[in-house]
């Protein structure tokens, strides 16, 4: 498991075509990739099972814990992307509540991203 950030902060300002706003990048894919948006409502998990491919979690609302193969869960927080590799078995839980954006592939390039 690594955590990352694309938090306004870890972004890029934008300026082309007149434009005026911050960009953080998340990742690039050669092949399909499945986009989703999970709701965790208090005391929510999503169960500790074994990645088929890469994932990547982005954590926009919220706080909670995640863990790869290791029994230590780690915090996270908004603007926290945390990546398991293909094959990583992990879990995620909230006492409160999280919102989270996955990206599930074969590809997933997390070059983009600021590691923590």
């Amino acid at each position: 498991m690594k955590i990352y950030q694309f938090s306004k902060e870890a972004g890029k300002k934008i300026t082309q075509f007149d434009s005026d706003f911050m960009m953080s990048r998340i990742t690039l894919t050669q092949k399909p990739a499945h986009i989703g948006c999970m709701y965790l409502e208090e005391n929510g998990v999503i169960g500790y099972h074994e990645a088929v491919v890469p994932q990547l979690l982005l954590i926009v609302e919220g706080e909670g814990l995640a863990r790869g193969e290791s029994n230590e869960f780690i915090k996270v927080h908004p603007g926290d992307a945390v990546y398991w590799e293909g094959g990583e078995w992990h879990e995620t839980k909230s006492e409160t509540g999280l919102t989270a954006i996955v990206i599930e592939g074969e590809e997933l390039d997390t070059s983009f991203l600021k590691s923590i």
